[in-house]
């Protein structure tokens, strides 16, 4: 991937990073037009090359957390639900269009280190899993809930910015 476009996707991150922390409608209003000019100046081939190193990513990771079984964060499967029998296992209700989402992706990511080897963090789709947002009522992404190895919710919450933060909610 080129320099130029690292630097432009960082940019946008950091921008809507500032508006999701900030937390004001006015200021992710702002980001959401200054992300908006950052994407229209990159070129169409630039924007292929970033999705096909995005979608190579993806799987890479996928193919990284098959053999993981604890201390992780990876996509959801029904039967990675069996680790909560020896552990806990914390359901991400995330949306590749929620800001807030992709803030808490983000630091998740960067922190994988500091998962205890206990926890196990399941990225569920919010737009694609209707049945398991009706199973825990889950009305709005970045939901995260907690369940036992039967499936069976113990906490629920939404919000919380920081791997840290989701971490001190696990009962």
């Amino acid at each position: 991937m080129n320099k130029k476009l690292v630097i432009g996707v960082v940019i946008i991150l950091v921008i809507i990073a500032i508006a999701v922390f900030a937390g004001g409608e006015k200021n992710m209003d702002t980001a959401m037009k200054d992300m908006s000019s950052e994407e229209s100046m990159m070129s169409e081939k630039d924007m292929d090359t970033m999705m096909d190193d995005k979608d190579m990513e993806n799987k890479m990771d996928d193919s990284m957390t098959k053999d993981m079984m604890v201390g992780s964060y990876e996509s959801y499967a029904p039967e990675k639900l069996a680790r909560a029998e020896s552990g806990d296992v914390v359901l991400f209700f995330h949306a590749s269009w929620c800001p807030s989402c992709r803030g808490l992706d983000a630091d998740i990511k960067k922190n994988m280190s500091e998962i205890p080897e206990n926890v196990s963090i399941l990225q569920v789709d919010y737009d694609a899993e209707t049945e398991l947002k009706k199973k825990y009522g889950v009305t709005t992404q970045h939901t995260l809930v907690q369940v036992d190895a039967q499936g069976n919710m113990i906490t629920k919450w939404s919000g919380g910015g920081s791997l840290e933060n989701l971490l001190s909610k696990i009962q």
